[in-house]
């Protein structure tokens, strides 16, 4: 037995060592020991302009408006246009009731027809006068008289020319006309109802000359000056005008505590309407600034991280550093520190990576 334990102990220390293994695959610092590189996709940062804006409310409003009111007082008895046509210089816009000024003109009328006749027998008189005063049968007293006779009912029969002309102008009012092409607003009367001349019944508005009105709050008055870009946006995000701003105004709304900014708008779509409420979008700088996906940014207890490709002495390897980010640009977040222009960041793979880990970039 003892023997046999003799026998046997070598063996038991040889294989206890590994004596007798060959230094193959698997081994320590054999191949099979190290992690083949990733395939990422790097990004070489690049500064690029970055606008720095801020949102408003914009107000559409007309340089070319006209408010329409009645110049006679009545009851309308028709309304040819409704809220949003377009109308031409001397449309008819409404029709006020023309029958007592009708009347009116109609009784002035047939006061012409004798005030004719009497200039008529005038002329005549002073012909008969001015005859018999050549010839010595009457004195230049009567002819006088004839002449002054003439005169007279030439002035009456003017004074009624002038009345016919004035109820014929007055006769035109009832029918109220456009007094400039453009889109007619809001009417604010029915058939039916009755107006006078302070009755404001609609707007023109020409669409060839439209500004945006903006409040911006007095904390961003000391940035405000003419010619910042504006944008227009309409409700789908699309930027339908962009235009500088023409006029800021010297001072302060007392009501809002904000400041008046008006923008010339160049053409503008058909849909676009007088006193529209859109969204504007005032360009404060273009500053070139540098911009990392978002794909490409994670977040860890509240701070934001990139990993970038680095050349190491063992080749490329994923480095993670903290970045610190801005707002996001589409589909961009702007970098205010952390990285620098010609920084490769990886933007795939990144769930698969760690610091150091072994990469090969494409």
């Amino acid at each position: 037995m003892l023997r046999s334990l003799v026998r046997i102990l070598p063996l038991l220390i040889v294989a206890a060592c590994g004596g007798g293994a060959p230094q193959g695959q698997g081994g320590p610092g054999g191949a099979g020991g190290a992690f083949p590189p990733m395939d990422v996709a790097v990004l070489t940062l690049a500064p690029k302009p970055i606008p720095q804006t801020s949102e408003y409310v914009a107000t559409i409003r007309s340089l070319r408006s006209t408010t329409v009111q009645s110049q006679v007082e009545g009851i309308v008895r028709r309304i040819y246009v409704k809220a949003g046509d377009r109308v031409e210089a001397g449309q008819p816009l409404l029709q006020v009731d023309p029958d007592k000024q009708q009347a009116t003109l109609t009784a002035v009328e047939s006061q012409r027809a004798a005030r004719e006749a009497d200039v008529a027998l005038a002329q005549q008189q002073l012909a008969r006068a001015r005859t018999l005063f050549e010839a010595g049968a009457v004195s230049r007293s009567e002819l006088e008289q004839a002449e002054a006779s003439a005169k007279t009912t030439q002035a009456q029969l003017d004074a009624v020319a002038s009345q016919i002309r004035e109820a014929r102008v007055q006769l035109d009012y009832y029918r109220l006309t456009a007094p400039a092409a453009g889109i007619a607003g809001e009417i604010t009367i029915r058939e039916g109802d009755r107006v006078t001349p302070s009755t404001a019944i609609t707007t023109i508005d020409q669409p060839q000359g439209l500004e945006a009105y903006i409040n911006v709050p007095l904390e961003r008055a000391a940035l405000l000056r003419p010619g910042l870009e504006v944008e227009l946006i309409a409700s789908d995000g699309a930027v339908i005008a962009s235009d500088p701003v023409t006029f800021v105004a010297p001072r302060a709304d007392d009501a809002t505590q904000s400041v008046l900014v008006k923008v010339t708008l160049g053409r503008m779509p058909p849909s676009i309407r007088v006193m529209q409420y859109l969204r504007a979008r005032i360009i404060w700088s273009n500053e070139p600034r540098l911009t990392v996906p978002v794909v490409a940014i994670s977040r860890i207890s509240g701070q934001y991280f990139v990993f970038v490709a680095e050349q190491g002495p063992q080749g490329t390897v994923a480095r993670q550093k903290p970045v610190t980010v801005a707002e996001v640009i589409g589909d961009d977040y702007v970098i205010m520190y952390g990285l620098k222009a010609g920084d490769r960041v990886i933007v795939s793979n990144l769930q698969k990576l760690g610091d150091g880990a072994p990469v090969k970039a494409s």
